[in-house]
């Protein structure tokens, strides 16, 4: 099929509008090289850096990640047409784990070609976009140093502390939150997804129920700790700082830790104004 053959599609646009721009690249839409599906308005986003392609059809848009040597055949996001808001829909899916996916692609090549410091470095480079980005938000991030990696701390209106480190081999991105209970409750909702179990999961002590209750992504694991998260999405978990704290008290003050992982950069760089 030619290029003047393969027509845009009207969701492109407002999809690269919702994604974020990365060291001064925003995303652009251009031509489809190809057609990924017969008949399907397609265009091409990019941001220098990775590169999609939207494909609209009468009762669906899809979202295919462009991976070297790999015809895009399988969609990674699909959204039912009669969606209220397709573009938020796609872009919270986009962010949430097909960026991260092909992030963890490009460091894994990067590792093999180049070595982990590397990758390393390339961790290192992300830290400082969210860093100026927390500032840019009237936070103070400031460098410090993790028992496996570097990392940003800063303090947030609510009084918690967040860090972010780059851990293990693979130099994942992991978040991690010191203080009170409620500087959790903005941030969550906007990079998990709902659990799919059932409401006799949510028993446990007043401290999970007030979690559970408040924030549908959560799941209990004991009477001191909640779950969240997928595969391949953004997870983790919140407890009391100590396994002897009591249980009952719940309220907004309570403080907790927290440690979240399988973050993309482009997803915090477009939640950061909740860390802060």
């Amino acid at each position: 099929m030619t290029l003047s053959a393969v027509t845009h599609a009207e969701m492109a646009a407002p999809l690269a509008a919702l994604l974020p721009a990365r060291r001064g690249d925003a995303w652009t839409v251009g031509e489809a090289p190809y057609a990924i599906r017969p008949h399907a308005a397609t265009s091409r986003l990019t941001n220098g850096r990775h590169t999609l392609f939207v494909v609209e059809q009468a009762d669906r848009i899809a979202v295919y990640a462009d991976r070297p040597g790999l015809f895009p055949s399988t969609p990674d996001v699909v959204v039912d047409a009669t969606d209220p808001a397709p573009a938020l829909t796609l872009a919270a899916r986009v962010l949430r784990s097909v960026l991260p996916d092909l992030d963890r692609d490009q460091a894994r090549k990067t590792g093999r070609t180049k070595g982990w410091d590397q990758v390393l470095s390339d961790r290192a480079g992300e830290l400082v976009e969210v860093g100026f980005a927390v500032i840019d938000h009237g936070g103070h991030a400031v460098p410090a140093e993790g028992v496996n990696g570097p990392g940003l701390m800063w303090t947030a209106s609510t009084g918690g502390t967040w860090g972010l480190w780059v851990y293990g081999l693979n130099r994942d991105v992991v978040l991690t939150y010191e203080g009170p209970v409620s500087g959790l409750y903005g941030f969550l909702p906007a990079v998990t997804t709902p659990y799919a179990g059932h409401a006799e999961d949510h028993a446990g002590s007043a401290f999970t129920r007030n979690l559970t209750d408040r924030l549908p992504q959560l799941r209990p694991v004991d009477d001191s700790e909640v779950q969240f998260g997928a595969r391949r999405e953004p997870s983790g978990w919140i407890a009391l700082p100590a396994a002897d704290e009591p249980t009952d008290p719940a309220d907004d003050d309570q403080r907790v830790v927290a440690e979240i992982s399988s973050l993309g950069v482009d997803l915090l760089l477009t939640t950061v104004a909740y860390l802060v």
